[in-house]
């Protein structure tokens, strides 16, 4: 975990996984490194929020797999699930709902998040069926939120097509990335 600045209540943190996705964000902004995975994120942004002071809000930055043709680009989240956490199944085994899709303000893509990188063709396919991008962290950091009672956006570079090679392609786009979030980050944020 890495904070840098200094968080207020009249601005939003930003919250990454990675250096590399951070790159190229503005000196002045606070932001919090909180490395890869749901439990990272969770440790660092929880641990985080609860030292206080509560920032305006939350905006989760990163980058994502695409799991269906067409999506390029920055794309604002519109609802999250886990795709590792088998909530249906939980739910008929205990009659308790753990792990259910979060909505989100938006209406953009539908993330699943989990942990483990995504670089197969079958697995792709198979998570198109309920989503559109797939990340590591992004669920996490939104019930984190959510939890605190901070508003939370998840904002989402497409790095690679989630499937055969994309560890390739994540590697080769991650710094192109870094500087389309950066220039959102201009664009959609005040900096007060």
């Amino acid at each position: 975990m890495d904070l840098r600045g200094t968080i207020s209540p009249h601005r939003p943190l930003l919250v990454l996984a990675l250096a590399e996705e951070a790159a190229h964000l503005d000196a002045d902004l606070p932001v919090l490194l909180t490395g890869m995975g749901k439990v990272n994120a969770t440790l660092a942004l929880a641990s985080t929020l609860a030292r206080g002071p509560l920032p305006a809000s939350v905006v989760n930055l990163g980058t994502a797999g695409a799991l269906r043709p067409g999506y390029h680009g920055v794309h604002e989240v519109s609802s999250v699930r886990q795709h590792d956490l088998d909530t249906d199944f939980l739910r008929t085994l205990t009659g308790q709902t753990v792990g259910a899709p979060l909505a989100l303000a938006g209406t953009g893509p539908v993330l699943a998040t989990g942990d483990q990188f995504v670089a197969d063709d079958d697995a792709r396919d198979r998570l198109a069926r309920h989503a559109d991008l797939v990340d590591m962290e992004g669920y996490a950091l939104a019930a984190t939120a959510q939890h605190f009672g901070v508003p939370v956006r998840l904002v989402k570079q497409v790095s690679d097509a989630a499937g055969d090679g994309a560890e390739r392609t994540w590697q080769e786009s991650v710094d192109a990335c870094a500087r389309l979030l950066a220039q959102w980050t201009r664009e959609h944020l005040r900096h007060t």
